[in-house]
């Protein structure tokens, strides 16, 4: 249904960083880059998801918003997890098994530097 997704951000540089760092461990990468804005994708392809800078400031959704990035395996969530809380992110519930959401459900769940509510998920039987 999406076609693409942007995050506004006070840092496009810190930002770049810690999203070069997570999207990588999931198989994604920086498909384009300007001065104001980084898409990231499939290599290759067009973005899917970009963060753009707003120096006037970001207004980060409350509870009931977040982006779930398709992982291809559990130890893409781990990875994912573990770097993002290399790179600047905090734990926001952790990184495993979540039967609440399922029983094969298993996601990494942080906030970037900006606050926002991000996850890396695989839902498949193992």
């Amino acid at each position: 249904m999406l076609h693409h997704l942007s995050f506004a951000v006070a840092d496009l540089a810190r930002s770049a960083v810690f999203y070069d760092a997570i999207l990588s461990a999931l198989g994604y990468a920086r498909v384009w880059a300007d001065e104001t804005a980084v898409g990231y994708g499939i290599s290759g392809s067009d973005d899917k998801f970009a963060i753009k800078l707003r120096s006037n400031g970001v207004v980060v959704p409350g509870e009931g918003f977040h982006i779930a990035f398709a992982a291809p395996s559990r130890e893409a969530v781990a990875n994912f997890y573990k770097a993002a809380l290399e790179h600047g992110g905090k734990d926001n519930g952790g990184s495993g098994l979540h039967p609440e959401y399922g029983e094969h459900y298993y996601a990494a769940f942080v906030f970037d530097s900006d606050g926002y509510r991000i996850e890396a998920v695989i839902n498949e039987r193992v």
